[in-house]
């Protein structure tokens, strides 16, 4: 795992904490890039087989040949050196202090000329109880641009709130809508590797990809404390620690099964 000197300042956090987000260009190391390229490729073809298998072409949010959401953690040691490595828990610890735990991650992949439109959504809008905000981090794999469908964030001065509020199902895609006002929101134009960190209350939708290559991007999600289901008693997707009480968690490499089933989630 290549060793980068990013450094997350305190104006980042500050525009965390007053708009919802920041941004840091190319802060992912070529190398761990290109690793990430190849273990999303790795992972769509996966879910084709699966939906192939199945005789679908829709499976939970993934719509074959269009969208992909798909999972590596427990299935990929290169995913994981990344979702624990040193740029992720400094980028992480800056905003949610010094205890911080995995607790989702996936790969998203517009496909070229084809890819589907994502409306405006909190993350905490799949989460249908109340919990503690956490932190997506949105990595392009790709070069991020308006025409390959690049995210959209709403801050949250143009939001009129930082609140997670009720949102819809659209029965067309089968996302959550949380948002319907007429804000473009801010679109995040960004070299590939670069760290796009917000508020899981912050508003975002993503637009089509119009353009002849794949837009992919690696979506990472971490929290202060483990995120619970309702009845707190289990974890709701993954309690992975990263860091515990500022002390950096060794963990066994992962070595998964030839053919270990994938996870399934819904959340975007």
């Amino acid at each position: 795992m290549a060793v980068s000197v990013t450094e997350i300042t305190s104006d980042h956090v500050r525009r965390f904490r007053d708009e919802g987000y920041f941004v840091v260009e190319g802060a992912v190391p070529a190398d761990d890039l290109e690793t990430l390229r190849g273990e999303c490729q790795r992972f769509v073809d996966q879910r084709d087989r699966e939906m192939t298998h199945l005789g679908v072409d829709i499976l939970d949010l993934c719509h074959r040949g269009r969208r992909y959401f798909v999972h590596a953690f427990g299935r990929s040691a290169a995913s994981e050196r990344f979702l624990f490595s040193d740029l992720m828990a400094r980028t992480t610890s800056a905003v949610l202090g010094n205890t911080v735990y995995l607790c989702n991650e996936q790969f998203v992949v517009k496909v070229a000329e084809r890819g589907m439109a994502f409306g405006w959504h909190q993350d905490s809008g799949y989460i249908p109880y109340p919990h503690a905000p956490y932190l997506t981090c949105w990595i392009p794999l790709d070069d991020a641009t308006e025409a390959n469908g690049t995210i959209h964030l709403l801050p949250y001065s143009r939001a009129g709130t930082r609140d997670v509020v009720e949102h819809r199902r659209d029965e067309d895609s089968n996302d959550l809508i949380g948002y319907l006002g007429h804000d473009p929101g801010e679109p995040v134009v960004a070299p590939a590797g670069s760290l796009v960190c917000f508020s899981s209350t912050l508003f975002h939708r993503a637009g089509p990809n119009t353009t002849d290559q794949s837009r992919r991007a690696y979506v990472v999600q971490y929290s202060a404390e483990p995120l619970l289901t309702e009845d707190r008693s289990r974890p709701r997707h993954l309690a992975e620690p990263l860091l515990v009480a500022g002390q950096r968690i060794i963990r066994p490499e992962t070595k998964p099964e030839p053919n270990a089933a994938p996870r399934r989630m819904r959340t975007p």
